[in-house]
């Protein structure tokens, strides 16, 4: 999973404003949403955007929670 740094270069990369406050997963919900995909780390199972950097985190993240 990526650290904290690595997600405030990508956002900033982006053009993210006002992220330096969120919780990590609270920021790659942002990151999700500024890349068009719908901000949902950690909440579907089994979830479809096969597109996004956080695909395999998220789904990993998901299996230890249940």
């Amino acid at each position: 999973m990526a650290t904290v740094k690595q997600l405030r270069v990508m956002a900033t990369t982006l053009g993210l404003k006002n992220f330096n406050k969120l919780r990590k997963i609270d920021l790659i919900r942002e990151i999700q949403t500024a890349e068009g995909h719908d901000p949902c780390f950690g909440n579907i199972p089994g979830c479809g955007q096969e597109d996004c950097l956080f695909r395999e985190d998220c789904l990993t993240e998901m299996a230890q929670a249940s």
